[in-house]
């Protein structure tokens, strides 16, 4: 099986006058083609700007210091990253974690989607574009598509937006997706709602997907690989049964034993006719390096 991103060996430093400031040290990871692969960390480990590295951004950046080797859908981004240009929301798409920030405030939703879709290559007609978006729309069950292409983002709410990102992330069908976090910014109901659609789209089309998150009853739930990342270090990866069944370094059990759990069940006993209010307590194979996964 053949690897749409594979990171070997990747470091990154900020330097600022005389002093550099060491980021990642020594990041190796894959994903193959269509599989889903799961980067989880705390806020600072470094998961964003492996993401950021992988578009082919940041390392343009002026004062960014990077080694190692980076290749996504067959181009090697540290010696070339200008060539991932043309790829970017084509073979190659990303979600961000706020999607009404993402979105242009000054255009509307279908003029944003017309570019998209040039973006990938395609060249299509003003009504063309409009029918290509609202069968799009359609898929991520936006119940009335032709309003929300007419609409601002500010106009929709932040879970409408967010199926609008995801929407526009896959209309070109790229071969990899980098999403950064998505559904943060939503409630945790809407947020089961768009991930579990973003997980039924990219596995009927198919689509590779580097996972970035700290939420790990999410991460159980929608990736085949995890990758545990550590102040720059991957500190422990598997198959995600496994490593959530035998988790073998410090840090992913305490990143385990950290998550909320909901304890005690049933209504709080409470004092007849009193008026204070308890609360529940809450308290791939196959692309990789021989012998990356662990049996």
């Amino acid at each position: 099986m053949s690897c749409v991103l594979r990171i070997k060996d990747l470091t990154l430093g900020f330097r600022k006058g005389r002093q550099t400031a060491q980021v990642l040290h020594g990041v190796s990871l894959h994903v193959a083609a269509g599989e889903k692969v799961a980067l989880v960390g705390e806020s600072g480990s470094g998961k964003s700007v492996t993401a950021q590295l992988a578009l082919g951004r940041l390392q343009q950046e002026r004062g960014t210091l990077t080694t190692g080797a980076i290749e996504v859908v067959g181009h090697d981004l540290i010696a070339r990253p200008e060539a991932m240009a043309p790829e970017r929301g084509h073979r190659m798409t990303m979600i961000f974690q706020d999607p009404t920030s993402a979105l242009n405030p000054v255009f509307r939703i279908g003029e944003i989607f017309a570019e998209v879709l040039r973006s990938g290559g395609r060249r299509v007609s003003e009504a063309a574009a409009r029918e290509r978006a609202l069968k799009a729309l359609a898929e991520v069950h936006i119940p009335d598509p032709a309003r929300a292409l007419d609409s601002y983002p500010f106009q929709l709410s932040g879970g409408m937006n967010q199926r609008v990102m995801i929407a526009m992330a896959l209309v070109n069908e790229p071969e990899l997706l980098l999403a950064d976090e998505p559904g943060t910014a939503l409630d945790v109901t809407v947020q089961a709602q768009t991930l579990r659609l973003m997980d039924d789209l990219v596995t009927q089309k198919g689509t590779a997907v580097l996972f970035i998150s700290h939420n790990l009853s999410v991460v159980r739930e929608f990736a085949d690989r995890v990758y545990v990342i550590y102040r720059g270090r991957i500190v422990e990866h598997g198959r995600t049964a496994q490593l959530f069944a035998d988790p073998r370094h410090p840090y992913t059990q305490a990143l385990l034993s950290a998550a909320p759990k909901l304890i005690g069940g049933g209504l709080p006993d409470l004092p007849e006719h009193s008026d204070a209010f308890r609360e529940p307590l809450v308290v791939h194979e196959g692309c990789g390096e021989p012998g990356e996964v662990p049996a």
